[in-house]
């Protein structure tokens, strides 16, 4: 395992990861700073082009995160949402970045806990994957 930093995207959906992320703030849960986030109003108005552009800019890893399947506020982003985000983790691995460095997540605004230890975890891996090239 390298000593590098690794640089983390986060989308998160504003009514569900996102306050899951607030919730572990303000709960004051330990979780690595090295995630960037962006709070979108749904998981499912993630562009895949964000994605592949957020590797171009250099970010070492992805994290996009919604509300648990069934629970969408917009009642199917998250759908569609899993559904365009597994193809994407393909046309990832066809243009060379390893498929480890994207991840989707269910996150509710009640587990703080839960994202902070997905961040953690996702840390970690992407510490043992090394810098992307």
């Amino acid at each position: 395992m390298s000593d590098h930093e690794p640089r983390v995207l986060g989308f998160l959906c504003n009514w569900c990861s996102y306050a899951g992320a607030d919730l572990a703030g303000t709960s004051r849960i330990q979780y690595p700073p090295n995630i960037r986030i962006i709070r979108v109003p749904c998981s499912g108005r993630v562009d895949p082009l964000l994605v592949i552009k957020a590797f171009e800019r250099g970010f070492d890893g992805v994290l996009v995160s919604g509300c648990h399947p069934g629970d969408c506020h917009y009642t199917q982003g998250n759908y569609y949402a899993r559904r365009r985000l597994a193809i994407l983790r393909d046309l990832l691995e066809f243009i060379g970045i390893e498929g480890d460095r994207f991840r989707v997540e269910w996150v509710s605004a009640a587990e703080g806990q839960r994202f902070a230890r997905i961040v953690a975890d996702f840390v970690m891996r992407l510490k043992e994957l090394g810098p992307r090239r």
